[in-house]
């Protein structure tokens, strides 16, 4: 609204932040579970994320899209690991996107753009990414890595996949379109829980982790 307006040569205005910026002061990757708003809407895990980012392996001045965004667990790390760039995080559900607002906010990073739809057509219009991590597809997989390498042939990817079908078929199509360093990881993590004076292990959801880069 300033903007628009006309002041004196002399006029001096002092401007206020009152919202947090990179609130959380640590950016070592894996930010615990329970920092993040969280409702019915699944969320990558923090041992998940670590993998994620090093894999992606994200430089302070990267553009960086995630696609399938969530809750944004994984754009917010994106967003404080790349505090000199980008984040563009693409989310079509209603409970998510209010969710991802909110993360956006707790945790201040305001370099953290949300865009609401479905990918690919949603992202036709963003900047080229550096890396991008795909957390989820609907189905359209191809064609998002299709854009993606339209915008960037050296880009890095992630994908993650609960299922064979997911891992195989993100394998199988990052080989077929030239990604070098093609690679799976599955990772089945347990954590402690307190049972009386013992601990036990309980299990977690494996989770793959598929990775390549484009040829160039």
């Amino acid at each position: 609204e300033l903007a628009g307006q006309e002041f004196a040569p002399l006029s001096v205005m002092l401007v206020e932040r009152t919202k947090p910026v990179f609130c959380r002061q640590s950016r070592t990757c894996g930010i615990p579970d329970d920092e993040f708003i969280r409702g019915e809407v699944p969320m990558t895990k923090q041992e998940v994320r670590s993998v994620i980012l090093s894999r992606l392996a994200v430089r302070e001045t990267d553009t960086l899209w995630d696609i399938g965004a969530g809750t944004g667990s994984v754009a917010v790390e994106c967003a404080l690991a790349a505090r000199w760039g980008r984040v563009w995080a693409i989310e079509q559900a209603p409970k998510a996107w209010e969710l991802l607002g909110q993360n956006k906010e707790k945790f201040g990073v305001y370099n953290l753009n949300t865009v609401e739809g479905m990918a690919p057509d949603a992202c036709r219009n963003l900047p080229a990414p550096d890396a991008a991590f795909i957390g989820g597809s609907k189905g359209k997989l191809e064609e998002i890595l299709h854009l993606l390498l339209e915008k960037n042939p050296k880009v890095r990817v992630a994908i993650s996949a609960v299922t064979l079908e997911t891992m195989y078929r993100g394998l199988t199509l990052l080989e077929a379109l030239g990604f070098e360093q093609v690679e799976a990881v599955q990772l089945w993590v347990s954590r402690t829980q307190k049972s009386g004076a013992n601990h036990l292990l309980r299990a977690q959801n494996p989770v793959f982790v598929i990775s390549g880069v484009g040829h160039g």
